[in-house]
């Protein structure tokens, strides 16, 4: 009953529900039957750590103590599914996260994370800019300002400075 796992291997199923997702950060995840899922969460994993790294799995981590399962579905479905599909690149889809995000106008931590996330697949800081700014004709303008606030934020965080252009 031993199974190899995301690069954890002699990892014995049926003594613990624990799975350790990550070894050097020691993150750890409740999951009922990883056998079901197994491929697909690690491709979903995988496709998490290229496209957030240490954000997206600080986004994982923050779920453990309280909604395991929920993590388990945002590494299964959007990353497992979603983003591992072909036909966009990872930049294109996350210039279309930010879009949608910034529509919904309720989303700051999560557009947080995927302007993050767009910078890290190859996205310029003046495209994130444009693309938040067009959302101001179909979203308004108070999601635009918030949608900007935060990309304010994640160049703060970054040292980008857009004010020499």
């Amino acid at each position: 009953d031993v199974q190899t796992f995301h690069g954890c291997t002699d990892v014995p199923w049926n003594v613990s529900p624990k799975l350790i997702l990550n070894p050097m950060r020691k993150t750890t995840m409740n999951i009922v039957d990883p056998s079901k899922h197994s491929q697909r969460y690690q491709q979903g994993w995988q496709m998490l750590q290229t496209i957030d790294g240490e954000a997206g799995e600080n986004v994982i981590d923050s779920l453990q103590s309280i909604a395991p399962d929920l993590a388990r579905y945002i590494i299964e479905f959007p990353f497992g599914d979603i983003y591992t599909r072909p036909g966009l690149d990872l930049k294109s889809r996350e210039i279309a996260t930010i879009a949608s995000l910034t529509t919904l106008g309720n989303a700051q931590p999560q557009l947080k994370v995927h302007i993050h996330a767009a910078l890290n697949v190859g996205c310029t800081a003046q495209e994130i800019v444009e693309v938040v700014m067009q959302m101001a004709v179909y979203a308004g303008f108070p999601a635009a300002l918030n949608g900007i606030s935060v990309v304010k934020q994640v160049f703060a965080e970054r040292d980008i400075d857009l004010s020499g252009e």
